[in-house]
This record gives C-alpha cells, structure tokens and sequence, in this order.
C-alpha cells in the first residue's frame, strides 16, 4: 500500500535519477526572461552560487563540462524552445534540434543574437566556445560538423538548458 511517505521517497528517486526531463512552462520562466532590471553580467559569484545548483554552477559559471548521455533534454523532441538556464533567456528553438550522436543535445543555429562566441584553448587544440549573450553562462562548444543549412553543431550541456514546450 503506498501513502505519503512512500510517494514522496519514490518521486525523490525518480527525480534525483533523472527519470524526468527538465522543463519548465512558460509561466515559471516569465520571471527570468521578462526582469529586465537585473543586471545579469554583474551577478557576483556568491549570488551565482545561491541561485544555481552545484553541477549547474561548474558547468555555467566555471566552464565546465556534464557527462555525455546525462541530460534528460538528449531525448526532447516537443515543440517550444531552449533556454539559459540562468537566466531563462531563449537560445534555440526546438526545430534545430537533431540528434547528434555525441551525448549532448545539440542544434544547427541558435536564435539570433542569443549566443556569443569566443576562443577555448583548454583542449591545447582551439575551440569555439559559446555563452549566453545576456548572463554569460557557458553553454557549450560549436563545431563544423553539423548538418545543413549551416553545417554547424552547437553541442550544448543539457544543464545549461530550461526546456520550455509551447
């Protein structure tokens, strides 16, 4: 027989094994996107901390990199879009979404204005890293690998991404 107790240990199991995809609606993400007095580049890094989980914080503040085949997001496949999951601002839109086989969700063009680039020489061999143009929280790396029109692979950390369905 299952009462409270029960059900809330097997929904904290489902959640903390990643059973269910991050999305979020509309409605939460509003906040985020619509606060335009925030004064998203200036956020300390104590302020970061406090808004962002532990794994959100290395992968979007530190530059760092989640596991292949971590991210519920891989296998997302409604219509909406992709979101800074910092700041909720929308990066790509669901339709340039493909499955790249690499392990992380990866799109052929981001919405534009929403992504910049720069250099990454952390592998010794240069890469195009990309952030989030209004808060600056990394997303991932672009490659020229990609399928057409642009021929390009942003392959994004599932972490750094709000999944919001339209």
């Amino acid at each position: 027989m299952i009462n409270r107790r029960n059900f809330t240990f097997a929904a904290a199991a489902l959640v903390t094994t990643g059973v269910f995809a991050k999305t979020i609606s509309y409605a939460d993400n509003q906040d985020k996107i619509m606060n335009t007095n925030i004064d998203w580049k200036s956020i300390k890094k104590s302020e970061w901390k406090a808004r962002l989980t532990t794994d959100e914080f290395y992968v979007m503040r530190r530059e760092g990199t989640e596991r292949p085949f971590s991210s519920p997001l891989n296998d997302e496949k409604r219509a909406g879009t992709f979101n800074c999951a910092a700041c909720g601002l929308p990066l790509f839109e669901s339709g340039t979404k493909y499955e790249s086989g690499t392990g992380w969700p990866s799109f052929w063009k981001p919405i534009p204005g929403a992504v910049k680039t720069k250099r990454d020489f952390k592998m010794v061999i240069p890469r195009t890293e990309y952030h989030c143009a209004r808060c600056g929280a990394h997303q991932g790396h672009v490659f020229k690998d990609g399928p057409k029109p642009t021929g390009l692979r942003y392959c994004n950390n599932g972490i750094a991404l709000d999944f919001v369905p339209s």
